[in-house]
Formats: C-alpha cells, structure tokens, sequence
C-alpha cells in the first residue's frame, strides 16, 4: 500500500490494470511472487486440488484429440500458470496408464511460471525435487523429468516455448490477467482508475477518467451494449499466440476458467482466506480476479482456428465420462470416508451451484480438426471426422 501510494502521489490515478499488476506480480510485494495461495490452506481452492478426476479427464480429453488428429510422433503438453502442478500430475498419470496407446510418440511438459515460489512447489511434486537451474543450452530458466520418465522445462513467457505439435492448458490462468475497466457516460466511454482518497490518506477509490483514455479508443468495441466493460488485452495477445501457434503446429488449446460470454458487466474481485475481500484493501494480500470474457478471445482468435464453446464445466465433465469413471472410483474404495470424499468432490465440480455452471470449457482446435478441407467438393467421400470430446454428448457403445 505504501509503495502504491507514493506512486499514485507521484503520477495521478493508474489503470485497473496496472494496479492488478503491482498488486499481484510486483517482484517484492505481489501476491503470486510472495506466496500464491493455492490449496485449503490458501485463499482459493481449484478443481484439481479437489478431485484427481478433473485432470484425469483432461488427460483423456488430450489423448483422444491427439488420435483424432493421426497421432503425431510429438506431443508437447504445455500448461500457463500451472498452479501447484496438481493439474499436470492427474494428466501425466493418464499418459503413465496408456502408455502403451502413446508409446510411439515423444512427450515432453513445459509449464510457463511466473513465480519463483510456485515453480518450485511444482518441480517437488512433478519431479520429486530433482531439477537444474538455468540449463545453458535452452530459454527454459529450469527442467527436470518427471516421476514418469517425461522430461519438464519451465518458462517465463509462452514465447519461449519452442514451436511444435503442442497441446495447450490454461485452467484458471486468464483469470488472473488484468483488466481494464470502462464506464458509458454520458460523454462516452471513460476508463475507472484507481487512486490514493483524498479524504482517507491511506485508503485507496475508484474514479473515472477526466477523458478518453488511449484504452478507451482501442479496447472498446463500437457494438458494444452494455455500460460497463471489462477487457484483458494481455488475454487477447496470448489468445493470438495459441491461435497463431495451434494454425501453423498442429495441436490444440483447452481453457477452463468461470466466465461469460459477453453479457457479464463488472466482475472484479478478490479472494482472502476463501472469503471475499475488497479489491482495494490491502493489496498485495489477497488473490484478484475478473471473469473471462470468452466473447472476446474467440474474436482475438481472429479466425486463425476454430473455437468451441465456452460449454458449462458440468456439461463438459458429464460429456467425457466423469459419471463412469465416478463409479469405478466408488467400487474400488474399501473405506467409507474415502467414499464421502469422492462424492463431496462431485458434488463441488458438478454442482450447479457450486463450480458446475460458474467455470466452463472453451478449446481452440485447428480448422481441419471440425471441417474436411476437400469436404466442399465431394462431400460423401470422406468418412466422417470423429467428435471432438467433452463439447458432444458422451455416446458409449
């Protein structure tokens, strides 16, 4: 707070965006950079730190899109901000029970980590702690293997990742990114921003811009409805990098996160102790957060690939199988308490009250994966394109 403040004395009001920024990845004071607290001990719980079944299914939904795309020899499963490495563990298990299914096909892990804190978590769980630090050879800043034999890097930035056949996964990842803020008045568009209350001098308002602000003339679309907008750029310019990558690659993205498709208005909000906590207090504490709006990386995918969804997470789930894989799990457990556990987890995934209807699935696959590129020609020689998991309903012969 006191170092945002003499910047606000300095400078005037900052974005919603640049305060996100500082209050969440400033190298000294962020909240990611400091602890990042994911798990029941933290301030925020994911899917795949309640059930394994969650990654267990993304796995799966990996393996069946990389057979229907003619198995190719390399498969890079690249993850943006992954946590505690929960996610890439259930997936690397999959990989681990069919490893006979991939057994021609090279696989390699590269998780794109900001935090130094987080990556560390991570090489402990993924690799049992067994990393080196700044390979010379490699942009990756660390790599390892895995406990099953695959090898890990880690990276910065996404660009670092190298080119290939790659499937990607942001799981609560474009949440976090921040956002810009727009307000209609009744002289058009302004930009809120924070600043230091004049009245309280440590407290930290929302105001609007005196002006148009340059933010205001790029992200605001001229159709635009609703008076009161939230837009990531920085989700859009990743969204423009899977897109481009997946189009000249091969490959695919899966994007879980709680969003809306363009109708949502004012989102932001922040998380302390699984509580809901005021976006300006305290900052540098508490995990911020603004939904995603899938509308508006489906238009920064530019057409390069196609799009599908977003789809509720308990349609997705349902549709690949989560119901039968619920009941294994449940033949397969001697205790009770392990049974409660299993349905509990459920219950929160499924739950259209809790997590089932709130995060969705949204996929970036490329054109020839949904359309046959000679299909326009002669439309009844080609055999049919197998249906992409989780988006259509689960037929099991």
């Amino acid at each position: 707070l006191r170092h945002l403040a003499r910047k606000l004395r300095a400078s005037g009001p900052v974005t919603v965006a640049e305060y996100m920024r500082e209050a969440l990845t400033n190298p000294g004071q962020g909240y990611y950079t400091r602890r990042g607290g994911v798990g029941e001990s933290g301030d925020f719980i994911t899917s795949p730190e309640i059930s394994q079944v969650f990654g267990e299914l993304i796995g799966i939904w990996y393996i069946s899109e990389w057979m229907a795309m003619g198995k190719p020899t390399t498969l890079q499963l690249v993850e943006l901000g992954p946590g505690r490495g929960t996610l890439t563990e259930d997936i690397l298990r999959v990989f681990k029970q069919l490893a006979s299914v991939l057994s021609k096909c090279d696989v390699s892990v590269h998780l794109v980590e900001v935090s130094p804190k987080l990556s560390e978590i991570q090489a402990v769980m993924l690799t049992g702690g067994k990393v080196q630090p700044n390979p010379e050879d490699e942009s990756a800043y660390m790599k390892g293997i895995s406990k099953t034999g695959i090898p890990i890097f880690w990276y910065r930035d996404i660009q670092d990742v190298p080119p290939g056949y790659s499937f990607y996964l942001a799981h609560e990842f474009f949440d976090a990114l921040p956002i810009h803020k727009f307000q209609r008045t009744e002289k058009g568009w302004r930009e809120v921003l924070v600043d230091i209350d004049p009245e309280v001098p440590d407290q930290l308002r929302f105001v609007l811009s005196p002006s148009r602000t340059p933010a205001t003339q790029c992200f605001i679309q001229p159709e635009e409805t609703r008076d009161h907008v939230e837009v990531c750029p920085e989700a859009g310019v990743i969204v423009q990098k899977l897109a481009s990558r997946i189009e000249k690659d091969g490959g695919a993205a899966l994007v879980a996160d709680y969003g809306h498709d363009g109708t949502k208005t004012d989102t932001f909000r922040g998380f302390r102790n699984h509580k809901l906590h005021d976006v300006l207090s305290a900052p540098g504490t508490a995990d911020l957060t603004a939904d995603v709006d899938f509308s508006y990386l489906r238009k920064m995918a530019q057409g390069r690939t196609a799009t599908l969804g977003p789809i509720k997470q308990r349609e997705f789930l349902k549709n690949m199988g989560i119901d039968l894989r619920l009941q294994v799990l449940l033949q397969n457990s001697g205790d009770t308490a392990t049974r409660e556990q299993l349905l509990h987890s459920y219950d929160m995934l499924m739950n259209p009250k809790k997590m089932g209807d709130c995060f969705n699935f949204f996929a970036l696959l490329p054109h020839h994966r949904l359309v046959h590129p000679d299909k326009k020609d002669k439309p009844e020689s080609k055999s049919p394109l197998p249906p992409v998991a989780g988006f259509n309903e689960l037929l099991l012969k």
